[in-house]
């Protein structure tokens, strides 16, 4: 099979994995298992990729995963800026990668298994 079912129904997992990449452009660093940041990994590349090629067709495809969270909230003169994390992504991370060919994310181990059911944890951050 070409990915993991990660003990979900499709439309749960589907859901888990739009939230935790677009949680990782948001903080570009989550903690979780190895498993979920391996498929998150996936998404998440393809996502960037997206972004590098930002034209609408791009903005729109990615915008159909990617949901619409607020990313950073700051003052410029006297307006108050509110960038969305599709914005984050086409505007700051994207750009980042222009000169890299891929493998955007770095999996990390931790040393510590989740306390619960000892799931090896793992941070997954962007390069």
């Amino acid at each position: 099979m070409a990915y993991r079912k990660l003990g979900r129904d499709s439309a749960h997992r589907k859901a888990m994995l739009r939230e935790m990449t677009t949680q990782l452009f948001i903080n570009e660093r989550i903690v979780t298992t190895e498993s979920r940041a391996k498929e998150i990994r996936k998404t998440a590349e393809k996502m960037i990729t997206l972004g590098k090629r930002g034209d609408l067709a791009s903005r729109r495809k990615a915008a159909t995963f990617v949901r619409d969270e607020v990313a950073d909230i700051h003052e410029e003169k006297d307006a108050v800026v509110v960038k969305s994390a599709l914005q984050k992504l086409f505007s700051d991370i994207a750009p980042r990668y222009k000169d890299r060919n891929g493998g955007y994310t770095r999996i990390m181990k931790l040393a510590l298994a989740r306390k619960g059911d000892a799931a090896p944890m793992v941070i997954l951050e962007l390069v």
